[in-house]
């Protein structure tokens, strides 16, 4: 299988391409730089920005499949929404989804699958409730925009299937939520955020690679979420994480220092979501890291 890629060089889609190439399929990835971290025959880097026409759209319609995981980092490294960092943001996604789009419907031979990024965001802050794919959006910044970056990507169901895996937070070595805490951590400074109860939604990067790779594979059209089947609160983790560093996590950030630092942002820190991969289980999919612990273990051994 031939599979085209945006977002390709991030620290999912790095994952998600070693991944392809292990099982025998080429990769063609757009790249504004058009430099490749790839050594690899079977990747393909073309050069362009998939929010304006380009030769990447040629590329594009000759694959098999679409993974697009482009979009711009929300809190990595953390910063205030400004009016034009919520702009790019939400540019970000929605105009590289439409365009992906475009190229789909207008191919004579088109790939066969999209898979599309979304978010668990989507649900909004929802306290202790269980969130399974049927759950309603919620209503704050981060939902609206993957609702409309869904419906963006689902402008392609009617010439192929479309598959939106709502993105939890990844964990894994060299990147990724996981990177920024590890020093705090290490000095003994880590520890958890907010009111510490708050469910966190992880997943470890083999999984949701596994996950984007059901999604190719299997006849799987809709939405799909990409996390554990065991979320943990922020309490939680950050003991997990200083037990599996042999530090002591107690440095509690409070919920008026994170709002008083980041405004609007501290609300992606500090949101509920209880989220539940529902359909994931429902198809058999063995996750290797169902739990925390063990998968923290085998990313700091990595």
């Amino acid at each position: 299988m031939r599979v085209f890629l945006t977002g390709g060089t991030g620290f999912v889609g790095r994952h998600v391409v070693a991944a392809l190439i292990e099982r025998g399929h080429r990769c063609v990835v757009v790249s504004r730089s058009a430099t490749s971290p790839w050594t690899a025959d079977a990747v393909e880097v073309v050069r362009g920005d998939p929010t304006r026409p380009g030769p990447w759209q040629a590329a594009l319609s000759a694959c098999d499949a679409v993974v697009n995981l482009a979009g711009a980092p929300i809190v990595d490294p953390p910063h205030r929404w400004t009016a034009a960092r919520k702009l790019q943001i939400r540019e970000s996604r929605l105009e590289t989804t439409r365009s992906v789009v475009d190229v789909l419907r207008g191919a004579q031979s088109r790939p066969t699958v999209l898979v599309s990024a979304s978010a668990v965001g989507y649900y909004g802050s929802r306290g202790d409730r269980p969130l399974d794919e049927t759950a309603s959006p919620g209503e704050d910044f981060l939902a609206r925009l993957c609702v409309a970056w869904e419906e963006a990507a689902r402008g392609a169901a009617d010439v192929t299937r479309v598959t939106l895996v709502r993105m939890g937070i990844v964990l894994g070595a060299g990147g990724g939520a996981l990177q920024p805490m590890l020093t705090p951590f290490r000095i003994g400074l880590g520890g958890p955020w907010g009111t510490g109860t708050q469910w966190w939604p992880w997943i470890h990067a083999d999984d949701a690679v596994g996950l984007i790779l059901l999604a190719l594979e299997r006849d799987l059209p809709g939405a799909i979420n990409v996390a554990a089947p065991t979320p943990v609160t922020v309490n939680e983790f950050a003991r997990t994480l200083g037990a599996a560093l042999s530090r002591p996590a107690l440095a509690r950030v409070p919920e008026f220092a994170l709002r008083f630092a980041l405004g609007e942002a501290a609300e992606a820190l500090l949101a509920s979501q209880r989220v539940i991969p529902r359909r994931a289980l429902d198809v058999g999919y063995a996750f290797r890291f169902p739990e925390l612990r063990p998968a923290l273990a085998q990313i700091l051994r990595a």
